[in-house]
């Protein structure tokens, strides 16, 4: 089986694409290495692997890696509230025009599979669950264009979207301002955050479970298509201070306030029920506290010491 990955060397694609090849699939990247990453240099060992260095955007280009794809994903995009802010056209393009596109010119066969965000839920009911039935209510950008595009996606049926709580955990191409990644990075090297809004839920999935559910709808894509998933852990819709509390529990000298005044420009605060992925026979692998042992271990190696003598 032939996959299609755009964005496929960002940090979800460089553990998705060498977990794929190591499964036996063909694997074409298409990537901007906008951040001038190596995070695929690895993968090059694989006889199927392809990499093209592009723009998702040009539709010569994404019509002629089409041709041989069975299941393309779809994982092009300018990620999180801040990056959209900073590039709001670039969003807009990348985010949702190009999934549409993608969505146009691809053959009905063909098959897509797509992670989006539950930060399309927004602000939530107090205590109630957000599932798949849930009105879509996104407050940022970021959350606004990844809506759309599931719209699109799967209005054309042979289709699948995750809804992915916020990932977390070591990648080839590591982001640490995602918000586990971001607490740890500062309890590690810091030992102290200062938190705002700490009231605020959301949930939580470690990175190697994202790709765990990527296998698991390729192999159940019959039964599981056409609609979309809530994929997160179910004992993880924490609070950042519940966030903090786990934390502290690996780092006992890590010390967290949270702020009486100011605000988080990610407005998000929901709970999420995963009971339909879950009753599809998925289940993750990764616990909160594993991944914070693997991030500690990770930071151990990663410092940001670019404008520093130590």
């Amino acid at each position: 089986m032939k996959v299609l990955i755009t964005g496929g060397a960002g940090y979800i694609g460089s553990v998705l694409t060498p977990t794929l090849l190591a499964h036996g699939y063909e694997v074409t990247v298409l990537d901007n290495f906008m951040f001038h990453q190596n995070s695929l240099a690895d993968c090059c060992q694989y006889d199927g692997f392809q990499i093209v260095r592009g723009d998702c955007r040009d539709e010569n280009t994404i019509k002629l890696l089409l041709k041989d794809a069975d299941v393309i994903i779809p994982l092009a995009a300018l990620v999180g509230a801040p990056l959209c802010k900073n590039d709001a056209i670039g969003t807009q393009t990348i985010n949702s025009n190009a999934v549409k596109m993608l969505c146009r010119l691809a053959s009905k066969e063909q098959r897509i599979l797509m992670p989006v965000t539950n930060s399309g839920y927004g602000i939530g009911e107090p205590g109630k669950f957000c599932t798949e039935e849930t009105p879509l209510r996104p407050i940022s950008l970021y959350g606004i264009t990844k809506v759309e595009a599931e719209q699109a996606v799967l209005e054309r049926e042979n289709s699948i979207t995750f809804r992915l709580a916020t990932v977390f955990g070591m990648s080839p191409r590591m982001r640490v301002d995602l918000l586990v990644n971001d607490f740890v990075y500062r309890a590690v090297h810091d030992r102290a955050v200062l938190v705002f809004e700490g009231h605020f839920k959301r949930n939580y999935i470690h990175i190697r479970d994202v790709t765990k559910v990527f296998l698991h709808g390729i192999a159940n894509f019959e039964t599981m298509k056409g609609k979309p998933y809530n994929v997160g852990l179910e004992d993880a819709n924490l609070s950042k201070l519940e966030l903090c509390a786990e934390i502290k529990k690996h780092l006992p000298n890590f010390v967290y306030l949270e702020a009486p005044i100011g605000e988080d420009p990610d407005k998000r605060d929901y709970i999420v029920s995963n009971a339909r992925i879950l009753n599809t026979g998925f289940e993750p692998d990764w616990s909160l506290s594993r991944g914070i042992q693997e991030l500690i271990k990770g930071y151990t190696i990663l410092r940001n010491t670019i404008y520093s003598n130590v």
